[in-house]
């Protein structure tokens, strides 16, 4: 039976847990693999809006955009992609 690896173990999972959880894992399709990986960057990226939205109720869709932009890819790729921030847009 393969052990995972101390360093890739989940600290709060059972070595039998782990161990069912990789063996899942190696059995999946690439595409499952891949769906899995889309579902979860969605939800990150709801979650993000979702605070986005509570932080800043007053900004307008191109600003909370603007804003997720920031966050998951960096001022300059947003700043290349929406211009330069305006004085209201600096929060």
């Amino acid at each position: 039976m393969h052990r995972p690896l101390p360093n890739r173990r989940i600290s709060d999972t059972s070595d039998d847990a782990a161990e069912a959880q990789y063996r899942v894992m190696r059995a999946m399709s690439p595409s499952r693999k891949v769906a899995l990986v889309e579902d979860a960057n969605r939800t990150a990226r709801r979650l993000a809006l979702a605070g986005i939205q509570l932080r800043c109720p007053d900004a307008s869709d191109e600003e909370r955009s603007r804003l997720l932009i920031e966050l998951l890819l960096g001022e300059e790729l947003a700043e290349r992609a929406f211009g330069p921030k305006g004085p209201a847009r600096g929060r």
